[in-house]
């Protein structure tokens, strides 16, 4: 019943056209980076206050850093509101609800579809950075990031590998703020622009919650602490908390009142 509910949301999320042209302009961004990486010179950035020359060792995370704006402000909102709402204010909603599924079912599965497509989309844009990385920068065998930490390849590849799955985790976070509001708003361009409020009003709240408006500058900051208590104590937090109240207001929504 599960794998039939999770294979019916990917269905309609690619039958959608947005998700089919915002995936495209995506790949197409993740192409232009890379133009623009050379039309830098070759220099990117950790964060505003520290530049740094793209090698082959460090190319995966400076090219998130290029697109993690688009990835936190346009595609998942846009994809979460199409998901969340969309489905709701077109009717297409109900046509699945009168089907005997448990509603949690269908929330723990939009959302699982969701994470699902930013999860491809950071695997694309790992694997073009890795790759093109190693065949057209400068080849080097240790390269340093932000806070003086040396590296050889390994090392490299694990800070890569443990860069993007931070990364992830405030995707998930943002899909989960993002699904609240859906549900909440009357329609998807209202779901949207409550979801960008949302994300912008909470550097206002706390700097602590900045990392929402600077996703890659926060996670190199991060990464460069010895003992960073982020994950634990801020970020986790957030996700349980946003799943319990995404599950209450999933539950009380009157879905075909």
């Amino acid at each position: 019943m599960m794998t039939g509910l999770f294979v019916s949301e990917l269905e309609r999320t690619f039958k959608r056209k947005k998700t089919a042209v915002v995936l495209g302009v995506y790949i197409g961004l993740l192409a232009f980076s890379w133009f623009f990486f050379f039309q830098r010179g070759g220099i990117s950035f950790f964060d505003a206050a520290h530049d740094v020359k793209i090698d082959s060792l460090n190319s995966a995370p400076l090219l998130l850093r290029d697109l993690s704006f688009v990835i936190t402000f346009i595609v998942i909102p846009m994809f979460v509101a199409d998901s969340f709402n969309g489905e709701y204010t077109s009717g297409a909603l109900r046509m699945v609800l009168i089907r005997p599924h448990h509603r949690l079912k269908l929330f723990f599965v939009k959302w699982a579809v969701q994470c699902l497509l930013v999860f491809i989309i950071l695997c694309i844009t790992w694997v073009v950075g890795t790759c093109l990385g190693r065949m057209v920068m400068p080849h080097v065998n240790e390269t340093t990031f932000l806070g003086g930490q040396t590296v050889g390849t390994i090392g490299a590849l694990l800070y890569s590998l443990k860069f993007y799955g931070i990364c992830f985790c405030i995707f998930i976070a943002v899909i989960s703020i993002g699904s609240i509001l859906s549900v909440l708003m009357p329609n998807s361009i209202l779901s949207y622009v409550a979801t960008i409020g949302a994300l912008i009003g909470s550097v206002y709240v706390s700097d602590k919650l900045s990392f929402f408006f600077s996703v890659t500058d926060s996670v190199f900051r991060e990464l460069s602490k010895p003992n960073s208590e982020f994950l634990v104590n801020l970020l986790f937090p957030i996700l349980f908390i946003s799943l319990i109240i995404n599950l209450f207001v999933w539950k009380k929504k009157e879905w075909v009142g």
